[in-house]
């Protein structure tokens, strides 16, 4: 993701509300994830994760979506209120 910062979905802290700024969509996976609302603007927070971080529970929309890190990777975010 040429030009985005370093934090994505895979570094998230609990708890906290983060803004999606990027997606590196070159990946047909991630273009799935798209259509489910993973994309630019929406407000996101990490939930939970297993046992061992793999994989991560996000909320977005009053909803819950479950990605591996791998996947995570693919999706820049900044935390909310800062800038977006």
């Amino acid at each position: 993701m040429r030009g985005l910062p370093n934090m994505t979905l895979a570094s998230l802290q609990r708890g906290r509300k983060y803004v999606i700024n990027g997606v590196d969509a070159r990946d047909p996976d991630v273009q799935r994830l798209m259509v489910l609302g993973l994309v630019e603007g929406v407000e996101i927070e990490l939930a939970s994760s297993a046992i061992g971080g793999d994989p991560l529970e996000f909320r977005m929309f009053g909803n819950a979506i479950s990605l591996r890190r791998e996947q995570a990777r693919h999706f820049a975010v900044s935390p909310a209120g800062q800038g977006e």
